[in-house]
This record gives structure tokens, sequence and C-alpha cells, in this order.
């Protein structure tokens, strides 16, 4: 028999005085845990509590500053209410091997007025615990400020699951979580009474999040096409095709994320169950530093990067775990393979961003996902839109002005 707890959050949407009193819903819905109001614009600019992706330097700064600027015009112009409120929050979703798990993540809406439409948003790389959706602000979530609600999972391996090994780049469980966190919001919108005018969902996501995207595509699809009819799709800067990514990098030895190096490995290792032995894949620089400097959380990427200190794949990776000829490497590869997730048939508009001078995650894949998914309703927005960070800037920017 299920056990029905009711909440009364109704103050919350009334005053921005009283702090809401939290309760506890259906164990099948969101749990709210943290409730906080915040200001997308101050003083004319973004609320700089907001995390954008650590910019980078010269032109490329100077691209994302412009973005910066026409974004806060364009949320200047549209939007419904200024004051978000950020609930962040559990509920139940599948592990690794699809036993069930306490994930968290947060949703984001307006303080006041009618809701559009649910975004699903599925969160870039990050590498500190204090980054993931329920401990910060992301910047996606100033949608909020557009008429809609915002979801955010965490992913497995941030937030109340900090203590395990992010899954990296294995997209049917990352995507699951996002999923499921999906399926948990809509009725607790309901149960306070913020049930959005459409059940149709619109799925956002850039860098990491892009690729995830694409997954949590397939899986509503494949399996929720009535709970969670898909309106449209914005994937920007994925890296869709995995081993592609692998081919150039490996070729090029170079990379403009060290830190995802030894993210990729692992986890891919960790979410398929593939027992490798990291020690076959990473310099004992590596390996020393592994729990450290990644698993604990306590690191952004920036700060990764800098510890790693590295531009060359040869100076983390061993030189079997760089040769797909080696049985361990050759196992992995066979596995990136699998996890790429161009191999499906989408079924609503896509719109697919990439710069076509982005430093971290190679144009390849865009010109990959162009290869795939020919004659399907796609929009390709390809450019010279600055490095990774810049076009992460540019993406959401467009993005803005679309909804």
């Amino acid at each position: 028999m299920k056990k029905w707890i009711y909440i009364s959050l109704a103050a919350i949407f009334l005053t921005t005085c009283q702090k809401p009193e939290i309760g506890i819903v259906d164990f099948d819905t969101f749990h709210a845990t943290n409730v906080k109001y915040s200001d997308v614009i101050v003083n004319g600019a973004l609320n700089p509590e907001i995390r954008t992706m650590e910019l980078g330097d010269g032109d490329d700064a100077k691209v994302a500053s412009v973005s910066l600027a026409n974004l806060v015009e364009n949320m200047l112009e549209t939007m419904k209410s200024n004051k978000i409120i950020q609930i962040a929050g559990t509920y139940t979703g599948h592990d690794i091997d699809g036993t069930p798990i306490t994930l968290s993540g947060k949703v984001l809406l307006p303080a006041k007025g009618k809701i559009k439409n649910m975004i699903i948003v599925s969160h870039w790389t990050i590498g500190a615990n204090r980054e993931c959706p329920s401990e910060s602000f992301q910047m996606e979530g100033i949608l909020a400020a557009k008429g809609y609600a915002v979801v955010m999972a965490d992913y497995i391996g941030y937030g109340v699951t900090s203590n395990r090994i992010h899954p990296y780049m294995h997209i049917e469980s990352t995507a699951r979580s996002v999923v499921d966190m999906a399926l948990a919001v809509k009725p607790y919108l309901k149960a306070i009474d913020r049930k959005p005018e459409s059940d149709e969902v619109i799925l956002v996501g850039y860098s990491q999040g892009g690729s995830t995207t694409l997954g949590v595509m397939r899986i509503l699809q494949d399996e929720f096409s009535k709970e969670l009819p898909i309106k449209a799709v914005y994937a920007g800067g994925g890296p869709y095709d995995l081993a592609a990514t692998f081919d150039i990098t490996m070729l090029e030895d170079k990379t403009g994320i060290p830190c995802a190096i030894p993210m990729i490995v692992q986890g891919v290792n960790e979410g398929e169950n593939l027992g490798l032995n990291l020690s076959d894949f990473f310099k004992p620089i590596l390996m020393e530093h592994l729990d450290d400097w990644i698993n604990s959380k306590r690191y952004s990427v920036g700060e990764i990067n800098a510890m790693l200190n590295a531009s060359a794949v040869s100076d983390l990776m061993t030189d079997e775990g760089r040769d797909k000829s080696s049985p361990q490497t050759a196992k992995l590869y066979r596995t990136l393979m699998w996890n790429s997730i161009l191999l499906f048939t989408p079924r609503a508009p896509v719109y697919i961003f990439h710069s076509m001078d982005d430093n971290t995650v190679p144009f390849v894949n865009a010109l990959k996902a162009e290869e795939y998914f020919k004659g399907n309703d796609i929009t390709y927005d390809f450019d010279h839109y600055g490095n990774h960070q810049a076009g992460a800037v540019k993406f959401i920017l467009t993005l803005s002005k679309a909804l």
C-alpha cells in the first residue's frame, strides 16, 4: 500500500518573504529538500551566482563576453518573471545495474505565472560536487525565467551519490537518471499546482549534456512517448561518437580537457563493469592521484586540469592504453562504439550546434551527427563561435531566443 503524506507549498508562490514548509510527497515523486529564491538579472547583469563554463582568454573570452551581453539583453526583453524558485531534492531512480537508488537534482520555476513546458536539461562536464545542479545555480536554469519548469539531474556520482564514481560518458545510466527525474518531477509539479500547460517536453544539453540529451531522447521515444512527448531537442558541442573522438584524440595526441581522459576510461569501465585494470591505461602519476583529483569531487574541471598539467594525451596515458590493438584497449574501444549515441532515428525536431573552433570536443562529432541523421528533421548550426566554453554561451543565447 502506497504511503501518502500531503505537502503544502502554496505559500512559496504567493510570497518571497516566508520560508516554505517542506514536506514529502508520494514515494514515486520528487522530494523537495531545499527551496531558494533567486534573481536572474542583478543590476543589469546575470546573477553572479550563475555558473557558466570557465571561459578562455583572448578572442574566445571576447566572443563569450559579447554572447553574455546579448543573452542578458534577450532575457530582459523576454522574461516572464525575474525571480525564480530553485527547488533541490531527491527522487528514486535506476542504478547502473537497474536496481533502485536515491538520486538528486534541482527543479527551477518562475516565481509567478503559468508554466509553458518542462525543459529537461542534461548538464555539462563537472568535477566538483559543488558544481552539480542540486548544489549550484547552473546557467541553463535561467530559462525558468521565460516561463518554463527546468529539470536538472545531478547524475550518479554527484549530489547524494557523490561517494560514487561517476559513470562518465556511459550514456544509458546517465540518460536514465535524467529520465527518472523528469518522470518524478511531473507528478510533483501537479501536486504543488504548477503543472505545465503542455505535456510536451523540451530537451537541452551542451558538451557531455549534448550526447546525454540524445540518449534521453532515445529513451523517451522508445519507452515514455505518452508520458513525456518530445516537442524539440537542442544539443550542443556533444561527443556523440566516442570512438571517433578516441581516434582523433590519439592521432593528434592532444586534448583541450585533460580531466576527461581519466574520467572517460574509468567512467565507461564503471558503467559497463568491464573490469579493466586502470594502471594499463594511466601513467603512475595519474594513478597515484586519481582518487584525490577526480573521485573525491573536491575539484572543479579547471582545477583538475591545472593539477594534471598536460595537453598531450601521452602525458597521461600509457602506450598500451592508447593502442587499439592491445586487448584491454580493444575492449574499451568496442564499448566506446556502443556508447556512441548516433545509431537511432530521432522522431522530433533536433537542433545541433557546434563551434568549428572547439578545442575540447572535436568537430568531427558534429560531422558524424550530420552523416548519421541524414534525412531527419535536424537543423545544424556549425560556425566559428570560439572555443568550447565560448560556444556554450552562444548555444544558451541561441536557445534563449528560440524559446
